[in-house]
């Protein structure tokens, strides 16, 4: 699809496909669509294209900006329970009941919430591309024009930042290294 130069388009265009992905990742329509419509009131209020969102919006832009939103909610609400546990001295409240395929294992939203303090943005934009939308290698590698040894690297410190955070060595799931 050809990019669109304004939000009411992009929004016809890419608001359904936004939106589905946003609520892979975050497991709630109501906040797929809440994160979806912030973003586009956003570019709306906008008046000229920032160096960040150029002036024709595409859909792996939109993609970006959608995955980085989701993101940041999980983390904040992660926080938000965090801190709320210590404040009444309660176990930390879970994050959600939602869950993010990861191989054969599941990766909780508290871990992930947890991924998200810990790595930098080219490591969870592989990470939702591996583990939300179910991407191979060489197709990540094609999205964000880089290498496939580069993924497979930034797999391997995600791997080992699961493996730190889990506290048990060994007990991180595989990263078909080997997928086609």
């Amino acid at each position: 699809m050809a990019p669109v130069s304004d939000p009411t388009s992009a929004y016809r265009t890419y608001g359904p496909a936004l939106i589905r992905k946003a609520e892979r990742i975050l497991r709630s329509r109501d906040d797929a669509v809440d994160v979806v419509h912030g973003l586009f009131v956003d570019l709306l209020q906008r008046d000229a294209p920032t160096p960040t969102a150029p002036a024709a919006m595409d859909l792996p832009y939109l993609y970006r900006a959608v995955t980085h939103r989701c993101l940041n909610l999980v983390r904040d609400r992660a926080n938000r329970d965090r801190l709320l546990a210590r404040e009444h001295g309660a176990v930390e409240l879970v994050a959600g009941a939602g869950r993010v395929r990861c191989d054969e294992e599941v990766i909780g939203l508290q871990l992930l919430a947890r991924l998200t303090e810990r790595l930098d943005e080219a490591h969870l934009e592989v990470l939702v591309a591996r583990f939300v939308d179910d991407m191979t290698q060489d197709e990540i590698a094609a999205h964000l024009g880089t290498s496939r040894k580069t993924i497979g690297k930034r797999l391997a410190r995600i791997r080992d930042a699961v493996i730190e955070l889990r506290g048990a060595p060994g007990a991180a799931p595989a990263d078909r290294a080997g997928a086609p």
